[in-house]
């Protein structure tokens, strides 16, 4: 069983241990997209009580270690079949969910923006979000997934070249996303609603947060899984 020490980077971390993504989630601790640098970086860079988290990390993952866990080792598993997971679990959740998501959005907006006027801002931002994602996956599913899939069956250094110069412009949208997930968490007070909330308030926030739970773990997965191994 590992020790997560400073010489761990979020990423590396996460796929031992998938569940730290909620507590670095909690931290603001980036492990997707700026997922690659060291915990010594990160404590160092925002001031962080590096003794208390990685206490809580480390605590908290013996814990997990004695529960019943399938892990999946994605490293191993073949390029085509991780494309394929990426496309049917966090592409097709965010097509199912971005437009009706949108709409909660906009009414929360147009019915309690004159009381709450921090729900303009969330407005914007919640659909440049969805504009973003809704281009980047088209980007993704008819120019660079087909190239890694065929970069699987038949290798090439141009193949390679025209897949690692593609992923280039991706993680920059990645990162793009995630600043506005970041936003839309600081906006919204970590997901928490008013005390006068009504239920489409109450609903709108807790959908924002899992639309960014799974946007975080699909990030993941493609910056620091499927391009690292390419």
């Amino acid at each position: 069983m590992h020790t997560f020490t400073v010489e761990h980077t979020p990423a590396e971390i996460v796929k031992i241990f998938p569940k730290a993504s909620d507590l670095f989630k909690e931290r603001r601790i980036d492990f997707c997209c700026g997922g690659d640098k060291p915990l010594s970086e990160v404590f160092q860079k925002d001031k962080m009580d590096k003794e208390e988290i990685l206490s809580e990390l480390n605590i908290a993952y013996q814990q997990w270690n004695k529960e019943d866990h399938e892990l999946v080792d994605w490293d191993s598993i073949l390029l085509s079949d991780l494309v394929d997971h990426i496309v049917s679990n966090h592409h097709t959740y965010l097509k199912n969910e971005l437009v009706p998501l949108g709409e909660f959005v906009t009414k929360i907006f147009r019915v309690h923006g004159s009381k709450h006027p921090h729900l303009k801002q969330l407005y914007r931002i919640y659909n440049e979000f969805r504009m973003e994602m809704e281009e980047h996956m088209i980007k993704e599913e008819t120019e660079v997934f087909p190239l890694i899939k065929e970069y699987e069956k038949n290798p090439s250094e141009e193949l390679k070249a025209q897949i690692h110069e593609a992923n280039g412009d991706l993680e920059e949208e990645h990162e793009a996303a995630g600043n506005l997930l970041k936003s839309i968490r600081e906006i919204t007070l970590d997901f928490t609603p008013p005390t006068d909330a009504c239920n489409s308030y109450r609903i709108t926030y807790a959908r924002l947060a899992d639309i960014e739970q799974d946007t975080f773990q699909h990030v993941h997965l493609e910056n620091n899984v499927l391009f690292k191994r390419l």
